[in-house]
Parts: C-alpha cells; structure tokens; sequence
C-alpha cells in the first residue's frame, strides 16, 4: 500500500511517500479499514518537528483522524462487517500506524460509524477536535446552559466545533479571531460575540460584554500570555481548560483569589496510557456528535482537501496558521 512516512524529524520534506506491507488484523477484535481520507492536526506537525512519543519508532506513520471502508473483521467483531463506513481517531503517535496510509487496523470500541450525513472527508476532520472540544467544554469545565463561555481561535479545528457545542448546549459564547473574515465565520457557526484580538484587549471585552462580572468558562487553545490573561477574564468559581503547557511565569495568586478550578485537555492520553474504558468514552462521543450532526446541529468546515502525496504541503498550509476549520488528505479517490 501507498503511506506518507515521517523519516526523520524534521521540516515538512522529512514525510515521504512510500510503498508499505498493508496491515493485517491482529486480534480477533479488530478491524482492517481501507482509508478514505486522513484529518490534518497540529498535533502531526508537532510530532513531524519535535519528535514522536515513542523511541527508535521511525519511520512512522502520523495522522490521528481516519475515516474509510471496513473491509476485514476479526472473529469478536460483533458491530461491524466488510462494507460499513467507520471514522475514529487511532494512531499515529510513533506507536500504531496512523492514518496517512491506504489501510490501517483499527479496534472495534474505537471505530464508530460514519455519520450519513457526512462524506468521507468531512468525517476524517472532525474526531480528534470534537473529541476535545466535547471533553473540554463537558467533562472538564462542566459547561451547563446560561452559561458564558470563551473560546479563544474560534475559527480554527477545535474552535470552530466548540463554539457549536457550547451552543448545543445553551451557553452564550464569545470567540477571539483573527480577522473581520473570521468574526463573519464564526457568526455563522452560533458566536454571540467575536473579538478581533488584534484590535481588542479580549479582557476588557469579555468584562464589556458581562458587566464586569467575566465568563463562566474559558477553552484555550493558544496557551502562553493568552492563557495568563484568560485569568482575567473569568468569573469567580469559573473553569478554565487549556490545550496546553501554561509554562512558567503564571500568576496563580488571582487563579487562587478568583477560586479557579484550571483544568488539562489532552485527547491523547487514552492512547498513550493504553486506557480502554476512556478509549471507549471517546467513541462515546463521537456517537453522540453523530447525532448532532444529523439534527443539523453541528456541521463540519472543510478548508482545504490536498491528496495524500501533499502531505508535506498540507504541513506547510497547517503551519502558516489562521485557518478556518480543518484540513483534510484525500485517499483512495
């Protein structure tokens, strides 16, 4: 089969096409799944400059987001057969394949059917980014309606799908943008309010917006200052979740005079600590988004499809930043 492999850390150039052994199940509990298409992460150019979690794993395989055709079940496989859609997010940390590839191996608590009313592509874009958007905004912050909520890059992967959560689940939300494109973008996806960060203090607009009061909940996705200063930003007793490391140089006396309750999102961690019961939340998840999705409360954005040759290019775009919603390698066309 044809797969992209990271050869070495590196630049974009270090992922290489490359004629690989298709996988072959290997417990009676998987899948065999012929890929359809792969979502783009920034999680896979991290990986792709800095290193993958596992050593002496190269060459590998990135790309954590799949969706395809199941074409082989192990012998346990009771939910799936040859023919069904499935899309999930499995693999491609430097340990199990990932997804840009022709084929991969996927378990049955982790694949899920594909939603009817998206298309392969749309499919593969959206699980790791709704599966943290969800945990982040549901199991950490404990968003409930009439609630205020702030997500910062609101146009981007996880903020785009954020914003449409909190909605689902009748918050009020405000959203820091890039640009006056973006702000229409988000408008669109359910923001009450956009912040053009660059011409607006956002901690002075949230406290414009509120009365002084702050926002009930506050989703990062940039880490750094904007976290430190999302602090401001909050009410007392209110949730703050980040994608990120803080880094050092947090003041958390106000955290603590605010009574914050900080909280970690990593989608990862089911995978890299080999936890099935929150693999299988995951799938949870995305079963519930699939809903979502049919009653036309949630929708995918698609940026840009590039084939899975382009995988370096696709690198290239995801790191020049402010893009609205997701990119995606189209495979097996």
């Amino acid at each position: 089969m044809k797969a992209v492999q990271m050869t070495a850390i590196g630049d974009p150039e270090v992922l290489v096409v490359a004629d690989m052994d298709e996988p072959v199940i290997g417990s009676p509990t998987q899948l065999k799944v012929q890929l359809k298409a792969a979502g783009v992460n920034p999680i896979d150019s991290k990986l792709r400059s800095r290193g993958v979690f596992y050593p002496d794993a190269l060459p590998a395989v990135l790309g954590c987001d799949g969706a395809g055709v199941v074409t082989e079940v192990g012998a346990k496989v009771s939910n799936f057969r040859p023919g069904d859609a499935v899309w999930f997010c499995d693999g491609g940390l430097g340990g199990a394949q990932g997804n840009y590839a022709e084929y991969t191996v996927v378990e049955e608590v982790i694949a899920r059917p594909k939603p009817a009313g998206l298309d392969f592509v749309a499919a593969a874009a959206m699980p790791l980014v709704l599966i943290t958007a969800w945990e982040a905004l549901f199991d950490r912050a404990r968003l409930q309606a009439g609630q205020s909520v702030l997500i910062h890059a609101g146009a981007g992967g996880v903020g785009h799908v954020a914003i449409q959560l909190a909605k689902y689940a009748g918050a009020r939300v405000f959203a820091t943008v890039g640009s006056p494109e973006s702000a229409e973008f988000v408008a669109t996806l359910g923001a009450d309010e956009a912040i053009l960060y660059r011409q607006q203090d956002f901690v002075a607009a949230v406290a414009g917006l509120t009365g002084g009061r702050g926002v009930d909940v506050v989703l990062d996705s940039i880490g750094g200052e904007t976290f430190r200063r999302s602090i401001l930003a909050l009410a007392h007793y209110g949730d703050l979740v980040t994608l990120l490391d803080p880094g050092p140089g947090v003041e958390w006396k106000e955290a603590r005079n605010r009574n914050l309750r900080i909280g970690f999102e990593l989608m990862l961690t089911p995978m890299l600590a080999d936890l099935p019961e929150a693999r299988a939340r995951h799938g949870e998840i995305l079963d519930a988004c699939a809903a979502l999705f049919a009653s036309g409360q949630l929708r995918a954005h698609v940026s840009q499809v590039l084939p899975l040759a382009q995988a370096a290019a696709a690198h290239r775009r995801l790191e020049q930043g402010h893009m609205q919603g997701k990119l995606v390698l189209a495979i097996n066309d």
